[in-house]
């Protein structure tokens, strides 16, 4: 796998360097600021790009605005932000054109090897990859809408299927059946009215798509 690098920080952008390269993918360019990222994606075209939100000069939003822009010249470019703390207007303003190879991780989780790596592979497969706990701010500051009347363990399967989990998975971290986790999604579309599909991709996309709907 090719993957473009944008962290300002030294040491972490070393260190994703050496831990994509032993896990036998290819880093075919590290940025440093905001204004690099575009011209090095542009020109490597690589299968995932690997962005922190806040980049130089300013140190804000840089690393996401030059992820939206590649996304524009690239659609479907697969984009892994990540990010120091929670920032709830990134991660929607970033899922706004579609969750399909998206992810957004706070900068810890790179520490947690293989999460990263299983995050990493799983947006450069046009798939989800979002940070627990980002779910779980989008989850609890939204008040005003279906989600109140889902039950405690409708509103856990509802967030491990945001993360990007499958049925199994979502099984086996509960301790429940297969089938419990099924009816437990039948339920959670039904109420939020969204249709059910058979394609766990296409749940998490459509959950995604409520969450961040103004």
């Amino acid at each position: 796998m090719r993957v473009v690098i944008a962290e300002d920080n030294a040491l972490l952008r070393e260190g994703m360097i050496l831990l994509l390269t032993s896990a036998g993918h290819e880093v075919v360019a590290a940025a440093v600021t905001g204004p690099e990222v575009l011209p090095a994606i542009l020109r490597h075209r690589p299968d995932v790009a690997v962005l922190d939100v806040r980049l130089p000069p300013g140190l804000r939003d840089e690393g996401l605005l030059a992820a939206l822009a590649a996304r524009r010249e690239i659609p479907g470019l697969p984009v892994l932000v990540l990010s120091q703390y929670v920032e709830e207007t990134y991660a929607a303003e970033l899922l706004s054109g579609g969750a399909n190879g998206i992810g957004y991780l706070l900068k810890d989780r790179v520490g947690r090897i293989d999460e990263f790596l299983d995050a990493l592979e799983r947006v450069a497969g046009g798939g989800t990859a979002l940070d627990p706990e980002v779910v779980t701010e989008l989850l609890t500051r939204r008040r005003d809408d279906p989600l109140d009347s889902l039950t405690p363990r409708e509103r856990q399967v509802l967030k491990l299927m945001a993360e990007g989990h499958d049925n199994a998975t979502i099984a086996g971290t509960l301790v429940v059946t297969e089938r419990a986790v099924s009816k437990h999604i039948g339920n959670v579309f039904a109420k939020l009215g969204l249709p059910p599909s058979d394609s766990g991709h296409r749940r998490v996309l459509a959950v995604l798509a409520y969450l961040h709907r103004s």
